[in-house]
């Protein structure tokens, strides 16, 4: 018996040590919830890219510590490069607004209907008050970035979320630019299986009237604003074309233009506009800065450069050398012109007498370094024979530097992209730019870098231009094709006459070029 009543009180004991235990654990749990969420979810995070990829983000060779203050540490940047496609786990529920946690499952057949009828609640962002601009590929690098600033623009004034349709060419470049979301196009979305049936923007122009007459707009609308399609553009930026945009819940845009000038003509968005840009030559600037953050991948390939090449220099000069036609002008002019213009503008020392074998080996502490971007090898290599076969006139050395020569573009590869957006990024890391006319990849290197560049002029046969180069009045891009009608006098117009903050381009006669109002 005395054993019997030892072991009960042991069980009593044991049982009450056991309450006290489970009662601190659940206040615990309670108090702590969103950091025992935060922790699974980020350790659920961790699985996004196979174990046997090669960029693995998780790495120490993949995170790089600049210590540069240009460059700073990339472990401020947090979110994951993405470099495959997303899977067909992703779905609507992961992208847009997530004010409240929404635990409801959609099944695929039924994801049409969500996003088409009010019968969803709307914190699950699958009502037609749930809106969204959808971004797809055209052109180039540069064009792409231009268009997608813009984009993303458009999105927030039309409160819209913001999607992003990229090929496997696209993958390796950038961060999720938006926390805890994702602005990738889910593989479930119902862009992907009706695409070839959707609506075009110039269609609901035409049937505008009749559509309106019998309440029927559609529900996915192809927005078509590049330039072979500059017609119908020429009513984009009216209040009344955005008056039915508006009500259409999904807009798929495919554009190779900076139409950011467009928006500033919507009297409409002016207000807004005019608070987020007091200073307009910085539209692409701000927006690009939070959009384009290079993967990992990325990352490691400019600041291994920049720490062995430019992060010693005094000055860092970019030249950017695109080469449309070497027919129209040769490789020889167009460096003669590029030349040219560094002298003229003092960027860069003009050459004095040939090095002697002891000077070629001696160090000075005056340098500067020229990095080139351009498809064509010659223009690096021939500057890099000038200036290490000569002395400066000022007794400077110039270093040359060229990344990479492909030889030719190619938009939908990889390799080549990712090798072009570490050259934006170089580029836009130095003290002073020299850009071709027409280049959309230079502009996207001098507007992220905040830098008014010298725009070469387009050169003909043998003559190198007087002036080789003129000054950018502005950091912003050209938008080339611009609106040509006046939505209020119903006639064509130079808005330059009804806007001070546009400027004709420098590059393009026609095009529009946003500016501070000082200019």
């Amino acid at each position: 018996m005395d054993k019997l009543g030892f072991s009960l009180r042991k069980l009593r004991t044991l049982l009450i040590f056991s309450f006290i235990a489970f009662s601190v654990l659940l206040i615990f749990s309670v108090k702590h919830q969103n950091s025992i969420f935060d922790f699974v979810g980020a350790f659920s995070n961790m699985n996004l890219l196979p174990a046997n990829n090669n960029h693995d983000v998780t790495s120490s060779s993949s995170t790089v510590k600049a210590e540069s203050p240009v460059l700073g540490d990339k472990d401020l940047n947090t979110v994951t490069g993405i470099f495959q496609e997303p899977n067909q786990t992703l779905t609507i529920l992961d992208i847009g607004p997530k004010k409240k946690p929404s635990p409801i499952t959609i099944a695929n057949d039924q994801l049409l209907d969500g996003l088409l009828v009010s019968a969803f609640d709307e914190a699950s962002c699958l009502t037609t008050n749930c809106k969204y601009l959808v971004w797809t590929a055209s052109n180039g690098l540069g064009n792409r970035m231009i268009t997608l600033a813009a984009a993303f623009l458009y999105a927030i004034l039309t409160d819209r979320v913001l999607l992003v349709k990229f090929g496997i060419d696209m993958f390796a470049l950038f961060c999720e630019p938006f926390p805890d979301s994702s602005w990738l196009l889910p593989r479930n979305f119902p862009y992907w299986k009706h695409h070839k049936h959707i609506e075009t923007y110039e269609n609901m122009l035409m049937n505008s009237k009749k559509n309106r007459s019998k309440g029927l707009l559609p529900q996915f609308l192809i927005l078509n604003l590049q330039h072979t399609h500059d017609g119908h553009n020429n009513f984009f930026h009216c209040d009344q074309s955005q008056a039915l945009l508006q009500k259409v819940p999904v807009l798929i845009l495919s554009s190779d233009q900076y139409f950011v000038p467009s928006l500033f003509m919507i009297p409409s968005f002016t207000q807004e506009l005019s608070k987020m840009f007091p200073k307009k030559d910085t539209v692409f600037h701000h927006l690009g800065r939070y959009l384009f953050h290079p993967s990992n991948q990325a990352w490691e390939l400019i600041s291994r450069f920049y720490e062995e090449h430019l992060s010693k220099e005094n000055e860092k000069i970019g030249l950017q050398i695109r080469v449309y036609n070497t027919h129209r002008a040769s490789h020889e002019t167009i460096i003669n012109e590029t030349l040219a213009c560094t002298l003229q503008h003092k960027l860069l020392p003009d050459i004095g007498v040939p090095k002697t074998a002891a000077e070629s080996h001696l160090k000075k502490q005056a340098s500067k370094a020229v990095l080139v971007a351009s498809l064509y090898s010659e223009y690096g290599e021939k500057l890099r024979t000038m200036y290490k076969a000569n002395t400066t006139v000022t007794g400077e050395v110039i270093n040359v530097y060229q990344p990479s020569h492909e030889g030719r573009q190619k938009s939908n590869n990889d390799t080549h992209n990712i090798k072009a957006w570490t050259e934006i990024y170089l580029l836009s890391l130095c003290d002073a730019l020299i850009t071709s006319p027409k280049s959309t990849f230079g502009y996207v290197a001098h507007s992220l870098g905040g830098l008014k560049p010298w725009i070469l002029e387009r050169a003909y046969g043998e003559t190198i231009p007087n002036p080789p180069c003129r000054r950018s009045k502005s950091m912003e891009p050209c938008f080339h094709y611009p609106p040509k009608y006046d939505c209020m006098a119903n006639n064509t117009v130079d808005f330059t006459s009804l806007f001070h903050h546009m400027k004709h381009c420098e590059d393009v006669s026609n095009g529009l070029r946003l500016v501070n109002t000082d200019h």
